[in-house]
């Protein structure tokens, strides 16, 4: 399994929590309400999984709200993360190495 960055990340008062993918990063906003924004990360979220398993480590944890809202969203996103990898598995839906170096 390979562990990715995440990070709390403040602009113009704003708060987000920036994901590392294997492609570039990603945000989920802590301030607002966007569905449609979370939907976007999470099927990118998806089609890294196809890829490989992984996790996100809090790297900027502090003792702030934001920080530890983030530590919870993230222990329970890595959950989620593994039981969809185990179904891409079981499903036959994961993307080989020499498949996943082509995209």
């Amino acid at each position: 399994m390979v562990t990715r960055d995440a990070s709390v990340v403040e602009r113009e008062g704003n708060y987000f929590l920036q994901l590392t993918l294997s492609d570039g990063k990603v945000e989920i906003s802590l301030t607002t309400d966007n569905q449609n924004a979370v939907k976007e990360v999470f099927n990118k979220l998806i089609i890294d999984l196809k890829k490989e398993e992984f996790k996100f480590v809090l790297k900027n944890e502090n003792n702030s709200l934001y920080s530890q809202i983030s530590k919870e969203y993230l222990s329970q996103l890595n959950s989620e993360l593994s039981t969809i990898y185990n179904e891409l598995v079981d499903y036959g839906l994961t993307i080989e190495e020499s498949e996943a170096e082509a995209l």
